[in-house]
């Protein structure tokens, strides 16, 4: 239902080509959604079977015709309908790239230090990345806040967790850090 919200929710603030929503959705949308373009048309095709959406054919000079989708009332409502469901729900986050960390003992502690070392300069990278980002219309730009919080806090916690391992390894901190910064930077 969090796909059909999505493009309801695209197609609410105005119709698109079918192309035109999946670039709105990649450009604006792609820190909430994992949806893909055959996956975005096969859905847009059923919700023209099912009344949510209506598509025009436009023609523009020589070029082919195009499919326009806009919403229809039943769309609208369907519309407003999951966004107050998705709104007041809470959905616990999954964190699929941590299930290595679940096995984190099954190495030597400088090797995990060093795999989550490069975990954490990744992690930094995507944050200046997000960081760049210019702002977002309406409530748009609280999807790249919220992105950039949570990733704030992740690295925090990674942070903590690289301390923790290199406290138990017993290895000068000074050391560890010039040691794997190094290993880092030259591994990339």
């Amino acid at each position: 239902m969090k796909d059909k919200l999505l493009l309801l929710g695209v197609l609410k603030q105005s119709e698109m080509h079918g192309y035109q929503l999946y670039d709105f959705i990649e450009q604006n949308l792609a820190s909430c959604t994992t949806l893909k373009k055959p996956s975005a048309y096969f859905l847009l095709s059923k919700m023209e079977q099912e009344g949510l959406v209506q598509v025009v054919e436009q023609r523009i000079g020589n070029r082919p015709p195009r499919k326009v989708y806009r919403l229809t009332q039943a769309g609208e409502r369907l519309f407003q309908q999951l966004l107050q469901e998705n709104l007041s729900q809470f959905t616990p986050t999954v964190f699929p790239g941590d299930i290595g960390i679940a096995f984190l003992d099954q190495i030597p502690i400088e090797q995990g230090v060093r795999l989550l070392r490069k975990r954490l300069q990744k992690m930094q990278v995507h944050l200046a990345h997000l960081e760049t980002i210019p702002p977002h219309r309406g409530s748009a730009s609280l999807l790249i806040k919220h992105q950039i919080q949570h990733l704030h806090n992740e690295i925090q916690w990674l942070r903590e967790v690289i301390a923790d391992l290199q406290e138990a390894g017993n290895l000068p901190q000074a050391q560890k850090d010039n040691e794997f910064s190094h290993q880092d930077s030259s591994s990339n």
